[in-house]
């Protein structure tokens, strides 16, 4: 699950991380409050407003801006408010801004001694521990840093049974070049950044830039924080966080009746159960000529209702030409599978758009008697191949 900045920066905070003081506004006259709020709390003579979206990117489309008076922070407020925020990690339809974060301002006196940093922790899944990746290049896109200059990011990975070492904070805050106080600061930083990831269950924080101020403080500037939607059960305040209006309608849909979908750019919408099957299926779409438009896994446990659900949103997506079931019956049955086909068949009424049905498995072949008497203009299938040539040829 994927949280805003503000609410990534509050989990920061109670671990001990260094943030800038903020207020979230939600109107221009909200942000212009907050401005003054935020100078006499801090003394600051600048303010950051900051578009609150689920994405990267910000500042290069508009929406982060710097103002240096209250009346300036309403201006820049009310210009990104209910903008369509266009970034290389929205896509070309952008998201809508509805709400604003307005800081102090860190970059204050002193700019040449100020340094960006780039810091994230996440699992290496390839070792099965948590790892911090590091850079001097802060501020910049980290892709492009590990593209040109691979040798400027270094990584530091955690022994699960000990933790993060105090020796492991020197030596980041070493390869960073850091001395005296920002030396300190930043072995601070890094324990008390390890510490919020771990007690949060989560997959990521990204923090770019940290931020070196001039009087040596180091802050997080920014956080992009992805949480484990698995771990949710030990943290029910965190379902709070989430923000509907950043998420896939078909998405949202989806997790109501605990389906696993990812909406994707293709053709060819898919329904399988089981996350591997679902990647073998999607394999044979592509290999056949056409592009999954989704994953989408119904699990062990689904009927006719988390099918006909899945059938539905599948059905949403205009970019739909054809749809293919590839179900293998191990724990769940078939014929409750096909009778959900039937049945979201029948409800939303003759789409045109071609059914191919591959079923396998426990009730195979009752499932094939209901929907071959079902009188549905659906294609069945038997092997994985055939399923294959029959999208080609619907296509």
């Amino acid at each position: 699950m994927n949280i805003h900045e503000y609410q990534g920066k509050s989990i920061l905070r109670k671990s001990g991380v260094a943030i800038p003081y903020g207020l979230v506004a939600e109107s221009a006259e909200e942000a212009c409050k907050a401005a003054f709020e935020i100078k006499e709390k801090t003394g600051t003579n600048t303010w950051a407003v900051k578009a609150q979206i689920h994405a990267g990117g910000r500042g290069k489309g508009g929406g982060v801006k710097i103002a240096g008076t209250p009346e300036e922070v309403k201006k820049y407020a009310g210009e990104i408010l209910g903008m369509q925020l266009i970034t290389h990690q929205t896509g070309p339809e952008g998201k809508k801004v509805h709400k604003v974060l307005i800081e102090q301002g860190i970059y204050y006196e002193g700019a040449s001694s100020i340094k960006e940093f780039y810091m994230s922790v996440l699992l290496n899944r390839a070792t099965s521990r948590n790892i911090i990746m590091y850079s001097t290049e802060g501020g910049m896109d980290i892709e492009t840093v590990a593209e040109k200059t691979p040798q400027l990011i270094f990584r530091e990975e955690i022994d699960p049974k000990v933790g993060i070492q105090s020796y492991q904070t020197r030596k980041i805050a070493f390869n960073l070049g850091l001395s005296g106080n920002a030396f300190k600061e930043m072995v601070r930083f890094v324990k008390a950044l390890c510490m919020a990831y771990e007690t949060s269950d989560a997959t990521l924080f990204e923090i770019n830039p940290v931020i070196k101020t001039s009087d040596d403080l180091i802050m997080a500037a920014d956080a992009k924080v992805r949480l484990d939607d698995n771990a949710l059960f030990r943290h029910p305040e965190y379902l709070e966080l989430r923000d509907l209006t950043e998420e896939n309608p078909a998405e949202t849909e989806a997790s109501k009746h605990n389906l696993n979908f990812i909406k994707l750019d293709g053709n060819v919408g898919c329904m399988v159960n089981g996350a591997g099957l679902a990647m073998a299926t999607m394999d044979i779409i592509k290999l056949s000529g056409g592009d999954p438009a989704n994953f989408l896994d119904v699990g062990g446990t689904a009927n006719a209702q988390t099918v006909e659900a899945g059938f539905r949103i599948i059905l949403q997506d205009p970019n739909v030409k054809a749809i293919l079931i590839n179900i293998f019956g191990g724990i769940v049955r078939c014929d409750r599978v096909a009778q959900g086909v039937v049945d979201a068949y029948r409800s939303v009424g003759n789409t045109g758009i071609p059914v191919i049905v591959r079923l396998q498995g426990t009730n195979a072949e009752e499932a094939r008697q209901l929907i071959d008497h079902s009188g549905l203009k659906v294609h069945g299938a038997i092997s994985l191949q055939e399923a294959a040539d029959l999208v080609k040829e619907v296509v």
